[in-house]
């Protein structure tokens, strides 16, 4: 049976899935719904369907859910920035854990995963340091892009930004219409302890690079390079990632500016990072040489390259730990990871789905799982950052 797109449907929302959608059935149909509570009951619009799943979005909440609250963002539900402010704080992180568990479940087919507490962001609220601002200079909007879309949402007060990022939005807001270059479609835009920096440089904003210190550890990076962007998290990130791991060498894989390298060079005798950007693996190499780590070193490369020609000295390394993007490790990475037969893996990774894709090959391949912790870096948002370390089945 089919359902016409824009027919409506009373359905009540099951749980949150992993994406952030909300999980109903009617008409013999699984319903994904936007921006639902788990508990709603709700009236919603369908928007398109493929086979026997049908995707809806909300025309009237009938009984909120008890966990449902009212966001205070005006750009809620337009702005696709964020997708969980209608939930309190701690349904959020209750989610998070089951998207998770469901990805384990379902992906890797791991049994009975466990129940997956997320450690809580310090901040629910202006924690963001890091940021892509979408521009129109023809409609004259800077913000980010609509739900579902490559329109530009014209946001003046972004309510999970830094301050000092929220104080360069407002800044670079009133540069229009002359003042900024001709053909800008975007701006990136990172915080660190003191400074600002832009990509392009801009207004009052013309440092190439900021710096910030975690933990005992100081790093430089650019606006034009990937840094974590919930900065409260990254001591305790790091400590779960790195854990009581230490050797004789170890791999640090799509290893960016050195967040991970600094301090596994601390513990291992010798470490190499791979890292495919340029400039952020100038980078680590800069912040390696600022803390005078001169067991460690960084190869400008793609990991599944590295690890094919990389020539590496065929010991056995004591960890390989990677954080890929939100892909996760491109064809080739797992099986080069499995064929160096590291004594023990520590995957970092911001996207479950993909997480448990590569955790399935490495399962597969001898190793067991021995620890899972999920981080609350992005709140107001369905997505969450989970370390995983895995040993050799053998040991």
């Amino acid at each position: 049976m089919n359902i016409e797109k824009g027919v409506t449907l009373e359905v009540e929302i099951e749980r949150i899935l992993p994406g952030g959608l909300g999980l109903a059935h009617a008409e013999e149909r699984t319903i994904f719904v936007s921006l639902a509570a788990p508990g709603d009951l709700l009236r919603v619009r369908i928007d398109r369907q493929r086979a026997k799943t049908a995707f809806a979005s909300i025309v009237e909440v009938l009984k909120p859910s008890a966990v449902r609250v009212e966001p205070p963002c005006p750009y809620f539900g337009r702005c696709g920035g964020c997708d969980f402010q209608h939930l309190t704080y701690d349904s959020q992180l209750l989610a998070k854990g089951e998207i998770i568990r469901d990805c384990l479940y379902r992906i890797a087919r791991i049994e009975n995963p466990p129940v997956i507490s997320v450690v809580a962001s310090q901040r629910e609220w202006r924690y963001r340091a890091r940021a892509n601002w979408q521009v129109d200079s023809k409609g004259k909007r800077i913000g980010y892009f609509e739900r579902g879309s490559h329109e530009v949402c014209d946001v003046a007060d972004c309510a999970v930004l830094v301050p000092a990022l929220q104080e360069a939005l407002e800044k670079v807001r009133a540069l229009f219409p002359a003042q900024l270059p001709d053909g800008l479609c975007e701006i990136e835009a990172v915080a660190g302890d003191n400074d600002v920096s832009l990509a392009p440089p801009l207004a009052s904003y013309k440092r190439s690079e900021v710096t910030r210190k975690i933990g005992s550890e100081k790093y430089s990076f650019g606006a034009n390079t990937f840094f974590q962007i919930n900065h409260d998290l990254l001591t305790e990130l790091i400590a779960a990632a790195v854990a009581d791991t230490q050797g004789e060498m170890a791999l640090d894989l799509y290893c960016g500016v050195g967040l991970f390298t600094l301090p596994l060079a601390r513990r291992f005798s010798r470490v190499i990072g791979v890292e495919s950007d340029g400039p952020a693996a100038n980078y680590a190499r800069i912040n390696l040489a600022n803390a005078e780590l001169k067991n460690a070193s960084t190869s400008t490369a793609r990991v599944s390259e590295w690890l094919k020609h990389s020539g590496l000295e065929r010991g056995t390394p004591d960890l390989v730990l990677l954080d890929p993007p939100r892909t996760g490790a491109e064809p080739g990475v797992i099986a080069g990871i499995v064929s160096l037969e590291p004594r023990r893996i520590s995957y970092v990774s911001c996207d479950p789905a993909t997480l448990a894709r590569d955790l399935k090959d490495l399962l597969a391949s001898g190793y067991h799982l021995a620890s899972i912790t999920a981080f609350d870096m992005f709140p107001q948002t369905h997505h969450v950052e989970t370390v995983v370390h895995l040993g050799r089945s053998e040991e």
